[in-house]
């Protein structure tokens, strides 16, 4: 892009990101395709996961009438769904330090 462009407000934050990476040390290193692959599974592993969530919460919701015993399968169904993605990305950024060098 050339400099006598106006940036929008995301290239200019990414810049500013990037001033404060550097001047704490934060090196960025590129995945390898071992790492990308991995977490490209974590992802696909997550999203099987999801599915199976959904296909036992419609189960479940299918044979309940009574609101209290909906909502509390409700409230599981979204605590499952979001311990599948802390899961996901604990493994991704597990996955994404094995490339940054050792301070």
């Amino acid at each position: 892009m050339p400099d006598d462009e106006p940036k929008s407000a995301i290239e200019l934050a990414m810049e500013r990101l990037r001033k404060q990476d550097a001047e704490q040390g934060v090196v960025e290193s590129p995945l390898t395709d071992d790492q990308k692959q991995r977490i490209e599974e974590a992802r696909r592993a997550c999203r099987a996961k999801l599915a199976q969530f959904e296909i036992m919460h419609r189960s479940n919701m299918a044979g309940v009438y009574d609101p209290e015993a909906r909502k509390t399968l409700e409230e599981q169904y979204r605590r499952d769904i979001g311990r599948a993605n802390d899961e996901r990305d604990r493994a991704i950024e597990k996955i994404r330090r094995e490339s940054q060098p050792q301070r």
